[in-house]
Formats: C-alpha cells, sequence, structure tokens
C-alpha cells in the first residue's frame, strides 16, 4: 500500500481546501506512462541480477566486463526511477517480472561458453525491446518526468545495445 501523505488543493472557488491521500497522485500518471516505469523498473532489477550472475558464471572476460557494466548503469537508473516513482507517488515493482526470474533460472544452470552465449544473446534481445520502449516513452509520453527519464536514459541503452551485439558476436564462435 502506498505511503499516504496528504498533499493540500486549495479550491479557490469554494475557499477551503481538501486534503487527498497520495495514492491520489499516481491517478495524475496516465496509465501507459505508468506501465512504463512499472516495466523499466522490473527490468532493469533483471538487468542488475543477470549482471550479477554473468560476473559470477561467465567464461569470457568480456562477457563479465558487460555484466559489471549492466550492474552499474542500471543500478544507477533504477535509483533515479525510484526516486521519481516516489515524488508521483507510484508503487514500481521491487524484483524482475516472472519471465526474467524464468530465464535467470536456465541461466543460472549453464556455464562457461553455454552461459556466455545464451546470457549474450539474451542480452541482445532484451535490449532491443528496451530500446524500442524507451524510444517510443520518450517520443510520445505524456509525463514529462517520466518521458524526460526514458530520453535521458535511452543513449545509455543504446550503447548497451551495440556492445552487447559485438560481444554476442563474439562468443556466438566460441565452441563448447
Amino acid at each position: 500500500m502506498p505511503k499516504m501523505s496528504p498533499i493540500p488543493l486549495f479550491l479557490a472557488a469554494a475557499g477551503f481546501f481538501l486534503v487527498l491521500p497520495a495514492a491520489a497522485q499516481d491517478a495524475a500518471v496516465p496509465a501507459p506512462d505508468r506501465t512504463f516505469a512499472e516495466k523499466a523498473a522490473a527490468g532493469g532489477a533483471a538487468e542488475v541480477e543477470g549482471g550479477r550472475l554473468a560476473e559470477r558464471q561467465a567464461a569470457s572476460e568480456k562477457v563479465k566486463q558487460f555484466g559489471s557494466r549492466m550492474v552499474q548503469d542500471h543500478s544507477k537508473a533504477n535509483d533515479e526511477l525510484k526516486q521519481l516513482a516516489a515524488a508521483k507517488g507510484l508503487q514500481l515493482p521491487s524484483g524482475p517480472d516472472p519471465h526474467s526470474q524464468e530465464m535467470m533460472a536456465k541461466m543460472q544452470k549453464l556455464s562457461g561458453a553455454a552461459f556466455d552465449r545464451a546470457y549474450m544473446d539474451h542480452m541482445v534481445k532484451d535490449h532491443k525491446k528496451d530500446v524500442a520502449e524507451f524510444q517510443k516513452e520518450a517520443s510520445s509520453g505524456k509525463d514529462p518526468q517520466i518521458k524526460a527519464f526514458a530520453a535521458k536514459t535511452l543513449p545509455t541503452l543504446q550503447e548497451h545495445l551495440k556492445l552487447a551485439e559485438a560481444t554476442n558476436a563474439e562468443v556466438q564462435k566460441v565452441k563448447p
């Protein structure tokens, strides 16, 4: 349940104050922007968990470095999004979505070159999807702060995609 802090709303015509709970704030955030923020939070959490897994299980030093970069960059973006959501009274997921959790469970069973190939293939697909979603929000989002967050984060995700594609091309050549 969201933290209930009063927000005064002045009603000039009636000449009195009406106090609304903080939950009323999230009603002001358009549903597509709220959905974007929720997906971005879950996806960011998945990137951090996957990055930590890559740091532990990857055979390739480049894959380990990529994983470290995911932990660093997505932790920073997740913190920014959490602050933004808190200011708007939004409840965001604190962990990955079920699909990402399932993918992580499969990857935990892999090691060496097989892990590297599966992880980097997933990172390419995932970042293509992320870039598209962040581009859409940055160009057509209605909430100005969430739209600005997407626009600010997009170049980093585009860089991740390029790095993922290059690293994936290398690890796909390695035979088990």
